[in-house]
């Protein structure tokens, strides 16, 4: 059982060391990475199924030349293309707002040390280090949520235009 208590106190202490915002800024990444995953997953299968479920009914079509067969065709695209965005959005506010809350935590850190060269001067060093460490910890862990959110967001971006122009070459139109 130590190899599972081991793991959880080291955390706990972590987030004590950075500060209240620290653990703010942990919720953000962990709700943006299951959002992340989340698409992940619905590519793989969700999104596959829908790309499938219209081409099926496109090609089904008798007629692909008429005004009401593009209508159809943009209807079908345009619900693709949401529903691979699905998410998206949201996932880059929380990548946006990972530095944001890390930047707060660096004022809320540098504000304990004030307080405390405030109180005791600038000779207590030991008293000032852990609003330093309030100060450094949580702007490392923002920038490192929001460096891993940009590199898969970007991914993500790219495969959802991937997929919605193949999707576009798939349902081609008879002119």
């Amino acid at each position: 059982m130590d190899w599972l208590l081991v793991p959880i106190v080291a955390v706990r202490d972590f987030l004590e060391l950075g500060g209240d915002v620290l653990s703010l800024i942990a919720i953000t990444i962990f709700a943006m990475w299951v959002l992340i995953i989340e698409r992940l997953i619905f590519f793989r299968s969700g999104l596959t199924a829908m790309a499938n479920d219209a081409i099926s009914l496109w090609q089904s079509r008798a007629d692909r030349k008429s005004w009401n067969a593009h209508q159809i065709r943009d209807k079908l695209l345009s619900g693709y293309d949401m529903a691979a965005n699905n998410w998206v959005p949201v996932i880059q506010t929380l990548v946006a707002l990972c530095p944001l809350l890390g930047l707060m935590g660096t004022v809320t850190g540098m504000i304990e040390v004030f307080d405390v060269m405030a109180i005791s001067g600038t000779g207590n060093a030991r008293s000032m280090a852990s609003g330093v460490s309030k100060a450094t910890i949580p702007t490392m862990a923002g920038m490192v949520g929001a460096l891993s959110g940009v590199f898969l967001v970007t991914l993500i971006t790219r495969s959802i235009e991937r997929k919605v122009e193949g999707l576009e070459e798939a349902l081609e139109l008879d002119h």
